[in-house]
């Protein structure tokens, strides 16, 4: 039997809670590695990713692994949507270089928690648009966490 352990903050959601869960989610994924991100999800979390559907933290560790291995220099950066008692809403930028060819990839996720604060349900619908390196706006040295004077999304299309 797996040991879940709390995962502060706990539901139910302030906005200064959900903000504080966006930005851990947010410094996790910069870390780029899959074990640390897994552990933030239920042992048994469901993902809808794309056009993938995942159960368990094996699972989203094989996608991440294999995500980190063809998405260089991959930065990201969440902002708070919408949020309710043990539900976040996020929408997020990501750019990355694959083969080559700069891209900026824009996308939602609906989070479910646990009441334990490890995310039960995740559904992230992305799109992928290539740019040039020089259109690149997520310039800090990867993989770490988005500089705190480095802005949010907000005011970016």
């Amino acid at each position: 039997m797996t040991v879940e352990l709390p995962r502060a903050p706990l539901p139910p959601f302030t906005r200064e809670t959900a903000l504080l869960k966006v930005r851990a989610a947010e410094d996790a994924w910069n870390s780029r590695d899959p074990e640390r991100v897994a552990l933030a999800y239920t042992v048994d979390s469901e993902w809808r990713n794309r056009d993938r559907m995942l159960s368990g933290r094996a699972e989203i560790i094989d996608l991440l692994t294999a995500k980190w291995a063809r998405e260089e220099e991959y930065r990201l950066v969440k902002d708070l949507w919408a949020f309710t008692d043990n539900r976040i809403a996020v929408r997020f930028q990501y750019e990355c270089r694959t083969e080559g060819q700069w891209y900026r990839c824009y996308g939602n996720e609906q989070w479910e928690f646990a009441e334990n604060g490890l995310m039960r349900r995740r559904e992230a619908s992305v799109n992928d648009l290539p740019i040039a390196a020089s259109e690149r706006r997520f310039l800090w040295i990867a993989p770490a966490p988005r500089p705190l004077e480095h802005p949010g999304l907000v005011g970016v299309d």
